[in-house]
């Protein structure tokens, strides 16, 4: 069965820093993309950043380019996405995602897609 546990989220002032982990069991870790996306309030599900795990490739949304930062530990089972400079904006519901179809590439439309996720961790950003 596949799982994914987000932790890390919580409350934070504008230009603060968070690290989101995301522990995922059920399918070879190694061998898939995965990635990153999240949901405001009123807002379309939005990629954050995927990592393609068997070759180090990774892809940003413009939005969080040059803040945010994503990795894994593959010992571990284990995804991150450290958040610098964060802003309101950012306030969210974060998500953890797999795609083990194998269809779906990061860097590409495996920003976007995701077959499996987990049950997300909130960030608020305050001003």
């Amino acid at each position: 069965e596949v799982q994914l546990v987000e932790s890390g989220g919580g409350l934070v002032q504008a230009g603060g820093s968070l690290r989101l982990s995301c522990a995922a069991s059920g399918f070879t870790f190694d061998r898939y993309p995965i990635g990153w996306f999240r949901q405001a309030p009123g807002k379309e599900r939005e990629g954050v950043s995927c990592i393609s795990i068997s070759d180090g490739r990774s892809d940003y949304a413009d939005s969080v380019k040059g803040r945010f930062i994503i990795s894994t530990d593959n010992a571990k089972n284990t995804a991150y996405l450290q958040m610098n400079r964060l802003e309101p904006e950012d306030t969210a519901v974060y998500y953890c995602g797999a795609n083990i179809t194998g269809i779906y590439t990061c860097p590409g439309d495996g920003l976007h897609v995701y077959d499996y996720w987990g049950q997300g961790t909130h960030v608020t950003v305050s001003t």
